[in-house]
C-alpha cells in the first residue's frame, strides 16, 4: 500500500504534551497511518492511505487547541 505524506506547520506547540495532543487528534482521522511532530520547526508530518482534506486536518488541529498555518 502506498503512503502519502503531507507536512503542515502548526502554531502553538511548545512541549511534548503538545506533540502528544496533536498526534492523538490526527491519528484518529480516517486513513492516517503515521504522525510525526517536530517541535523545533513546528512541523507535523502526516502519513495517510489517501489524500487528506486540508479542512479536516485544520479542524482536527483546532480541536486540539492549536492553529494550522495555511
Amino acid at each position: 500500500m502506498h503512503t502519502i505524506y503531507n507536512v503542515y506547520t502548526v502554531i502553538g506547540m511548545t512541549c511534548q504534551h503538545c506533540a502528544q495532543t496533536i498526534t492523538g487528534e490526527l491519528s484518529g482521522m480516517d486513513g492516517v497511518t503515521d504522525v510525526a511532530v517536530n517541535l523545533a520547526t513546528g512541523e507535523v508530518t502526516v502519513g495517510s492511505t489517501d489524500e487528506l482534506s486540508d479542512h479536516l486536518v485544520e479542524s482536527a488541529i483546532a480541536h486540539a487547541g492549536y492553529q494550522l498555518v495555511v
